[in-house]
């Protein structure tokens, strides 16, 4: 999930933003000039050979347009953006995270695109997909996507006599109870399954699992439905977990959980493929002696299926004031074209569909995340008050409350959908 922006602040932006089409980023004819693309630092950081060979094959195709990319941390970017749009000189695509483009879509802020135009977008993932559209129309292009797995110490599962990683939830119980029983009396510290109070992005997986969901669609409008049965019934397994197989601070979220781990007192935790490499990573807090000792397994869940990750990734869209939409919008096509998602998949990373998914070698570290993400996994809810929701913190509040057992899951799931229900209709 990436950082939201001011949703007050960005309507009223907007309103002078879609009032008219400025002047663009570049200037200058559609033959010449520059095209801005605004990139999260993952890309720079990640794959940018991708970013290199995209803008030569484009101003191989456009000579005399100079690519400009500006690199964007997640947590100013929204921010910076929401500026931009009030002037006229605007970026002329920008990467979203998929939790982060609804309440751009419905104030304006984006143009419409033709998903014709873009390679595959028949099998595109519905997590990233369904960000980019509302009311029969697509205003982003999907990107990448990430899932988590569960990520285990390889070691620790041979010490115990846990016969390789638990494909079943039966199987995952036997598993913590055999970690439990064989460290947990020599090491206070130690949980045979990490999983901090306020991780939400992890319980809210149990909550689908179970058939519940954080809010519904009733007619134009939301509604919280964590207090419905199933909800309630997805909490209730956690909370079961974290009190049998948790040791540890419940106020916490997953901020530092691979340097958590790397400290060697955490048998499994629920995290992204790339945790486990910064687990044994003295840079992310982690331990290099550690180092080939974590490996992944897509996650059971409670209802006998793979247990559905949040599926958080990234869209490209072009601002409704760039002058230069017909060649943004030929720069996210060549940017997310087949080979591009190739280039990608080389990256450890998934790809924005469901066809390519199928490329993410099975035996490497990001098969088991591929795996997950076959599954649809689930996403926040396309309302355009998620934003005003998450700067609330309701979701890690009413869980911290629940995992350290200062009120019951019924009583606060009644008070969270209460407090859903203020702000998650507001545009």
């Amino acid at each position: 999930m990436r950082v939201s922006s001011r949703p007050v602040v960005l309507a009223l932006l907007l309103s002078l933003a879609v009032a008219g089409c400025g002047s663009g980023s570049g200037g200058g004819s559609a033959s010449g000039g520059k095209l801005t693309v605004w990139l999260a630092v993952d890309a720079q950081e990640s794959w940018p050979q991708l970013v290199q060979s995209t803008n030569d094959r484009f101003t191989k195709a456009h000579p005399g347009v100079q690519v400009e990319v500006q690199y964007q941390q997640w947590t100013t970017k929204n921010q910076k953006l929401d500026a931009v749009l009030a002037g006229k000189n605007v970026p002329d695509v920008v990467e979203m995270g998929n939790s982060e483009t609804t309440n751009y879509i419905v104030n304006g802020a984006f143009a419409p695109l033709d998903p014709a135009r873009f390679d595959q977008s028949d099998a595109w993932l519905p997590a990233l997909a369904d960000a980019c559209r509302n009311d029969g129309k697509t205003y982003c292009v999907p990107y990448y996507v990430g899932a988590r797995v569960g990520v285990y110490r390889t070691d620790l599962f041979t010490r115990a006599g846990v016969p390789g990683a638990p494909k079943t939830y039966p199987e995952l119980i036997s598993a913590f109870d055999r970690l439990k029983n064989t460290f947990g009396p020599e090491d206070p510290n130690f949980s045979a399954f990490y999983m901090p109070g306020r991780y939400w992005y992890a319980v809210m997986a149990f909550v689908k699992d179970a058939g519940g969901e954080i809010a519904v669609k009733d007619g134009s409008r939301w509604k919280s439905s964590l207090s419905s049965p199933a909800s309630v019934a997805g909490l209730t397994e956690w909370k079961r977990l974290i009190d049998n197989y948790y040791v540890g601070d419940r106020a916490k979220d997953n901020g530092d959980q691979p340097g958590v781990a790397g400290q060697g007192h955490v048998a499994v935790f629920y995290g992204n493929t790339w945790e486990a490499g910064a687990a044994a990573d003295e840079r992310s807090g982690g331990d290099a002696k550690l180092k080939d000792k974590f490996a992944t397994f897509p996650f059971p869940g409670p209802s006998g299926k793979l247990l559905p990750p949040f599926l958080g990734g990234s869209t490209l869209a072009v601002p409704a004031k760039s002058s230069r939409k017909d060649l943004a919008a030929d720069w996210i096509k060549m940017f997310t074209d087949r080979e591009s998602q190739k280039a990608l998949i080389a990256a450890n990373t998934l790809p924005n569909n469901t066809t390519q998914l199928a490329e993410v070698a099975a035996g490497g570290i990001n098969g088991p995340s591929a795996r997950a993400a076959a599954t649809g996994g689930w996403m926040t809810p396309f309302a355009p008050g998620w934003t005003s929701v998450e700067k609330s913190n309701i979701l890690p509040e009413m869980l911290e409350r629940i995992a350290n057992g200062k009120v019951s899951v019924q009583d606060a799931t009644r008070d969270a959908d209460k407090r859903i229900d203020e702000v998650i209709n507001e545009r």
